[in-house]
C-alpha cells in the first residue's frame, strides 16, 4: 500500500476517546491494552490523557489524519 506524503499544514484530524474501565473504587481497574491496540490496528494514535481532578485517567485521546476517498480506495485495492 502506497502514502503519499502529506505536509502538516494540509492535514486534517480526527479523534476518538476511549474510557479505561474503573472498577468500584473508582480507580482504573483493568487494563485497556486490548481496546487500546485495536485503535491503532485502525490508525489511531494515543496523543492525550485527560484525567480526574482527584487522580485517575478518566479518557485517552488518539487521533489519526481524516482518510480521503483516494486512500479508502487504495486500501480496498490492495486488501
Amino acid at each position: 500500500m502506497s502514502r503519499h506524503r502529506h505536509d502538516e499544514s494540509d492535514t486534517f484530524w480526527e479523534y476518538e476517546t476511549l474510557r479505561p474501565p474503573r472498577g468500584d473504587t473508582k480507580k482504573e481497574a483493568e487494563d485497556p491494552k486490548t481496546e487500546i491496540n485495536k485503535l491503532a490496528a485502525d490508525g489511531w494514535r494515543l496523543v492525550e490523557t485527560i484525567d480526574y481532578t482527584s487522580g485517575g485517567t478518566k479518557y485517552l485521546v488518539f487521533e489519526r489524519p481524516v482518510r480521503n476517498s483516494d486512500d479508502r480506495l487504495e486500501d480496498e485495492q490492495s486488501a
